[in-house]
């Protein structure tokens, strides 16, 4: 099955459910139980980007929108709309708080503009990596399963790649007493490469 015919099956079954889809400037959405669908969404904040960055959005608000608007219970943060808040546990807590409230599950928080985990500098690749260790403990506060990292760095393709074992090493070997997964998100130089 490709893309195309997973989506329009998936659209299928959600219509079946109860559900619609949500259509370009469109707000609503056709509630339906979660146990009716065939499987279950979660909504990436990187979807509501423009909301958020004009500020017609706020970042606290984000589970409930995802809940009340679209009838989704998962959400995924993007820490580029808390990148202060991190370290401030009132914050997170709030946001916990938000989010349990509305019956929304926290998933995973995606690391941008924390430094490139691949360079080949070594100094500068370990403080990328520190930079990272913050939003593991975020993870953790939210009660997220994951985070997720881009894959840059500068130097060849074998460079990079070793570059970016390192440092994925120290990254699971601090997230693993938060037991928090380390993802990789594919889009854009070596990383858009399954095989490497």
């Amino acid at each position: 099955m490709n893309k195309r015919e997973f989506l329009l099956a998936s659209s299928k079954l959600m219509l079946l459910g109860g559900a619609s889809l949500v259509m370009p400037g469109s707000m609503s959405f056709a509630r339906t139980k979660s146990s009716d669908l065939f499987f279950e969404i979660s909504l990436a904040q990187w979807s509501l980007h423009r909301s958020l960055q004009k500020g017609d959005l706020n970042n606290l608000d984000f589970a409930q929108t995802a809940q009340e608007q679209f009838g989704i219970s998962a959400v995924e943060y993007v820490n580029q709309f808390f990148m202060d808040k991190a370290q401030d546990a009132t914050y997170l807590a709030e946001m916990k708080d938000r989010s349990d409230d509305n019956g929304v599950k926290n998933l995973l928080i995606m690391v941008d503009d924390e430094g490139d985990l691949g360079l080949l500098a070594e100094k500068k690749r370990r403080q990328s990596v520190e930079n990272h260790y913050k939003w593991i403990e975020a993870s953790h506060s939210l009660g997220c399963n994951s985070i997720r990292i881009n894959a840059f760095g500068d130097g060849s393709k074998e460079e990079v790649k070793q570059a970016m074992i390192e440092s994925l090493g120290m990254l699971t070997d601090f997230s693993a007493p938060e037991n928090i997964n380390v993802l990789i998100e594919n889009h854009g130089n070596y990383s858009s490469d399954a095989a490497w």
